[in-house]
């Protein structure tokens, strides 16, 4: 597989990894000036030209990996048997540069229930570097005109019609997925916070509602899913910052999809979305 696949599909799955470029080369290399290849966990794709140079490079992107060290470095290496080397000798002759540049695992966040204020936070995190996934059991919920604002998304957009049983698009989800639950129907709900408390890796899961919807879907949990008071304290509602008043869907989105970024770019990844902060209950919205 050549490197650029591989980037895509180490998003695709949200794994991290290591980009690596030959940025110069003097005298005689394996490859020339822009040559890359891709490292990751327990795998590599493409060449940067092989023996000592490429198992050197290759050592110091998993030891990057290992300590999830996000900035760039670089080294140099000469390609003469008058020098140490590590991994075999390799004496074409040449000096090269090497760049190395972490794979940002981009966040994912998946929203089910494309009603007012879905599409409003949709158009808002696809102004993000993300992988959005939006899911509706209404046709038209998704359909090409519905989604014309996010044409010119930075986001990775994935919708998901699916008419009859949405929850079933969980299983699609990358470990570590925010998911926030806004369907029009709350049978439709409780069947997605229940499937969704059940999938192994989730990030957060975040509900929109009031108390008194809560109150329902919680005993309905219980009761008739069986799962126990520590599994639905996972869920958060409601959802996005209770100090921003109002319940107009732009101004719900907003508090939503700042309290996801905020999530994004802190180094606690066990708060749930929402946490931390006091419940208003005019932040409730029914829906």
């Amino acid at each position: 597989m050549r490197w650029l696949r591989a980037v895509e599909q180490l998003r695709t799955g949200g794994r991290p990894g290591v980009l690596v470029t030959l940025t110069s080369v003097r005298g005689h290399a394996p490859r020339e000036a822009g040559a890359k290849m891709v490292v990751g966990a327990t795998q590599t794709w493409d060449t940067i030209g092989g023996g000592n140079l490429e198992a050197v490079a290759v050592e110091r992107a998993r030891s990057m990996l290992a300590e999830g060290r996000t900035a760039p470095e670089t080294f140099t290496s000469s390609l003469s048997d008058k020098v140490p080397f590590q991994h075999g000798m390799q004496c074409c002759g040449g000096e090269v540069s090497v760049l190395l540049e972490p794979l940002r695992v981009a966040p994912v966040v998946a929203i089910f229930g494309m009603g007012h204020v879905g599409h409003e936070l949709a158009r808002i995190l696809a102004r993000h570097d993300l992988d959005l996934h939006l899911v509706d059991s209404r046709p038209d919920a998704l359909a090409p005109d519905a989604l014309a604002p996010l044409a010119d998304a930075d986001a990775r957009v994935h919708p998901h019609p699916v008419p009859v049983l949405p929850e079933l698009v969980l299983g699609e989800l990358p470990a570590g997925a925010h998911v926030l639950v806004m369907t029009h129907d709350h049978a439709e709900d409780a069947a997605i916070l229940d499937a969704a408390l059940r999938t192994e890796g989730l990030g957060s899961i975040g509900l929109i509602g009031s108390r008194a919807k809560w109150a329902r879907l919680r005993r309905r949990l219980l009761t008739e899913g069986g799962l126990s008071d520590g599994d639905v304290a996972r869920v958060t509602t409601p959802i996005g910052l209770p100090q921003l008043a109002g319940k107009e869907p732009a101004t719900i989105a907003v508090g939503v999809a700042a309290d996801l970024l905020v999530r994004f770019t802190t180094t606690s990844v066990e708060a749930p979305v929402g946490a931390g902060t006091p419940v208003d209950e005019k932040r409730g919205i029914d829906v």
